[in-house]
């Protein structure tokens, strides 16, 4: 299938549907995406006073607005290879110690998605060297990736302890935009009323 795709110089999408008449998984093509399209972040600029971040197959984020900051880090103070959700999840003294009141399902969740995402792209050392790091620092992370669940989670919510104004429950969306299909639009929105006003609190400072 691959051979034909590349014998008829089928377009993205014209390869794609190849392969889903086929009925076969069509496997990914080219790099991973490491930079959103401008676009994309002017969408998430846009996005504001909702906070909104765009993030990669392997939960690196690539753009972000000031309410997702403030939600969550200063991705700006962060090193490059340190702005991903993920690893704050896992590594982040602040996000890893008690910011989660439901730590633990998000890191199941966060595992079975990651896991989807390392069967789709085997090619991709950064994301298996990432996993491998993951193993070795978390004895959770490492115990649930050798359950092997397999899920891709869109849309949920979650409970945070935010050091400055306390409880926030937020709704998650996950969006993923059909030019961009490595990309992932995640927003936030308050899931009550206390949770809002927290919310306009943190994000006015």
């Amino acid at each position: 299938m691959e051979a034909l795709a590349r014998a008829l110089r089928l377009a993205p999408d014209e390869r794609a549907y190849l392969f889903d008449l086929a009925q076969q998984r069509a496997p990914a093509t080219g790099k991973p995406a490491s930079v959103a399209d401008p676009a994309l972040v002017r969408l998430v600029a846009d996005l504001a006073p909702l906070p909104a971040m765009v993030v990669n197959h392997r939960y690196d984020i690539l753009a972000w607005n000031h309410e997702m900051s403030r939600v969550l880090v200063d991705f700006e103070e962060l090193p490059p290879h340190q702005r991903n959700s993920m690893w704050m999840c896992v590594m982040h003294p602040l996000i890893r110690d008690g910011f989660y009141v439901d730590r633990e399902n998000i890191v199941r969740e966060g595992v079975a998605d990651l896991r989807a995402a390392w069967a789709a792209h085997p090619e991709d050392r950064v994301l298996a060297d990432l996993i491998a790091e993951f193993i070795a620092a978390d004895t959770e992370f490492a115990t649930m990736w050798d359950q092997r669940d397999v899920r891709v989670n869109g849309r949920g919510t979650k409970v945070l302890r935010h050091p400055e104004v306390g409880r926030v429950a937020v709704q998650f969306e996950v969006l993923m935009p059909m030019q961009d299909p490595d990309h992932r639009l995640v927003i936030y929105r308050a899931a009550d009323e206390e949770s809002q006003a927290a919310l306009d609190r943190l994000c006015a400072g």
